[in-house]
């Protein structure tokens, strides 16, 4: 069954909507359904469902096809027209759930089973206790990878604080109260990523510490391209701020340089202490440092200057052109 893109948004104001992006995932994802199903249920909380098939090359098949969900309500597929990947599958099924499901809040997780379903309520509760007025994202306190991989992800964590001055705490795992997805789809950010767009646009937000679980089925299927482009995916997010941070190291090394070359003329021209030759050498390469500083910072002003720009894509506005149909399996 397919619904229009024009159709008015659904009545369901007194129900949570659970958006999950999903490419080729559909084990992990039946697993973490059926799962989801038991904990809402076991904590009375009515949920639907909206799966965001990131343009899948395996058909979901009769993997979804399990009719005894309890707690579980309208459950919808958001067919996009290709792989565009997590982020921007996110940034398009929030736009579209804005603008077509009415709901108290969306609560955000991957479909691997990596987010916690059990965490789920915990979260739901401290929206509700914030008035669903705040943005909750589950702090990571525990992750679940190979060593290899949270040795990288620390250099990341260190790379990210030292270029933007904010640190790396947090997933896409997260409820997003209506008010605030209302704010959050006009972001242009939201495009590049979702959870460093909330920060940068100061969404009011609050942090509740989560455990990483371990996949449900199947192993990830994101290489080490994939998760260098996903980090600079959320530092592009700040291009402004580091931009203005590195255009303020490329004029420290312009100062430098010339502070070096000034100091070098005056020991040749006033002592005795230049071995011949020194000087010569010591100020052509401090010039060439200070031509890389004067490049290096008219590189980062033209991105700081880009990043004022109009947008190239905003979510509320654009999203509709990558949808290419919604399935409903269940009402």
């Amino acid at each position: 069954m397919s619904a229009s893109l024009s159709s008015k948004p659904a009545a369901r104001d007194d129900r949570f909507l659970i958006l999950i992006p999903n490419y080729n995932d559909w084990p992990s994802l039946k697993l973490l359904i059926k799962s989801l199903d038991h904990t809402m249920q076991a904590h009375e909380i009515e949920t639907d469902l909206l799966i965001v098939d990131d343009g899948s090359t395996i058909p979901p098949g009769e993997v979804l096809e399990y009719t005894t969900y309890q707690s579980l309500g309208r459950i919808e597929i958001l067919k996009l027209r290709r792989n565009l990947g997590h982020q921007r599958a996110i940034a398009i099924g929030l736009a579209y759930v804005e603008a077509h499901i009415s709901c108290l809040a969306v609560v955000v997780m991957d479909a691997d089973g990596e987010d916690d379903p059990g965490d789920v309520p915990r979260l739901i509760q401290k929206c509700r206790d914030e008035g669903l007025q705040k943005i909750v994202f589950a702090e990571r306190t525990k992750r679940s990878e190979s060593i290899a991989f949270r040795v990288f992800y620390g250099l990341y964590k260190a790379l990210h604080v030292i270029l933007t001055g904010i640190r790396v705490r947090v997933g896409n795992f997260s409820v997003i109260p209506k008010a605030r997805l209302q704010s959050l789809v006009v972001v242009s950010e939201l495009w590049n990523h979702y959870a460093a767009a909330a920060f940068k646009s100061r969404q009011p937000l609050c942090l509740i510490a989560t455990r990483r679980a371990d996949r449900l089925s199947g192993r990830s299927r994101m290489n080490f391209v994939d998760l260098v482009a996903h980090g600079l995916g959320a530092m592009s997010v700040y291009g402004e701020i580091i931009g203005v941070r590195l255009l303020v190291l490329a004029c420290i090394l312009i100062f430098a340089a010339m502070a070096g070359a000034v100091s070098s003329i005056i020991v040749r021209l006033t002592t005795n202490l230049a071995i011949p030759g020194w000087a010569t050498s010591t100020v052509g390469i401090l010039l060439v440092m200070l031509t890389l500083g004067v490049m290096l910072a008219f590189l980062f002003c033209f991105v700081i200057l880009s990043g004022r720009q109009g947008s190239a894509f905003l979510p509320c506005r654009d999203y509709a052109y990558f949808v290419q149909e919604v399935r409903r399996l269940r009402d």
